[in-house]
């Protein structure tokens, strides 16, 4: 067993972690599909302490980084997170140098790292982003825990190219796909361009998490949230799909569409309410 599988008092973190085996995995398969180019997206895990303590130490942590945004709300949570300016294609060769397994001190106002981010690493420069949106999911959901941004390009794509009113580009990607409204019923989100990594982009994007699982960054990204990783993913997976299609039809004469009434007969067959205000039945 190599020595960086072993770290804090002999605990065996990445060799048998299921939480770091995910994160391995995801990024990997991400980066495959094009979507996380250089150090390009990040992602937040939320951890249960009794699953963390199997494998980490998290009675004595290796450092302290202070916060510039205060998270009362996640005291004393446990969290996997990929690093700041940490390539996805390398997180499978060396997860210990780019993830990094952190607990929310007791007054929100730090971090604690308790495996991982070797080096004096850091976590990803978008954990506002992900702390404030957390938090907005965590009081529709409790069950959330996932929350994954990647630079999927046929989403980013379409941000150049359609009117960026987030109703519109709901119903868009909805006809785009027959499963869309039954996996995303209720609709994507869109934010006006702002620079990354800052608190207000934090701030936009947790306001639209209140009522969405998506927000799309125009010409940057995607947010996408869920209770697992698969869920997560397989959320940005058909919203990317959709995207794609629309960008092969391009100026092509659309000579066919799912229509509104098929949309509302699909949600309903599935069981799904669609965001109001969208289709027109």
């Amino acid at each position: 067993m190599s020595t960086s599988m072993i770290r804090n008092n002999g605990y065996i973190a990445s060799a048998e972690a299921p939480f770091i085996n995910e994160m391995t995995e995801i990024t990997h398969h991400m980066w495959k599909l094009g979507w996380d180019e250089l150090n390009g997206g990040n992602i937040s895990y939320l951890l249960d302490e009794e699953e963390v303590g199997k494998y980490i130490n998290i009675v004595e942590p290796l450092r302290t980084i202070p916060l510039t945004f205060p998270v009362q709300e996640l005291a004393g949570r446990y969290f996997i997170v990929t690093g700041s300016g940490k390539f996805f294609r390398n997180v499978i060769k060396d997860p210990e140098a780019c993830l990094g397994v952190l607990r929310v001190s007791t007054d929100g106002n730090s971090v604690e790292i308790l495996w991982g981010l070797r080096d004096e690493a850091v976590p990803t420069s978008e954990l506002a982003s992900h702390f404030m949106s957390h938090i907005e999911r965590l009081k529709v959901d409790p069950g959330h825990r996932v929350v994954l941004h990647t630079h999927a390009t046929n989403v980013i794509a379409m941000t150049f190219t359609h009117d960026l009113d987030e109703r519109k580009f709901t119903k868009t990607l909805w006809e785009m796909c027959t499963e869309c409204i039954v996996v995303f019923p209720d609709g994507v989100s869109v934010i006006p361009w702002m620079v990354p990594g800052s608190s207000e982009i934090g701030r936009e994007t947790a306001k639209k998490m209140k009522d969405h699982r998506v927000v799309i960054w125009p010409h940057h990204g995607i947010f996408g949230t869920g209770s697992t990783m698969d869920t997560a993913f397989g959320l940005i997976e058909t919203v990317e799909k959709a995207a794609a299609v629309y960008n092969l039809i391009g100026g092509r004469e659309i000579r066919q569409r799912i229509t509104d009434q098929q949309l509302a007969d699909l949600a309903k067959d599935f069981g799904q309410v669609p965001k109001p205000g969208i289709l027109n039945v």
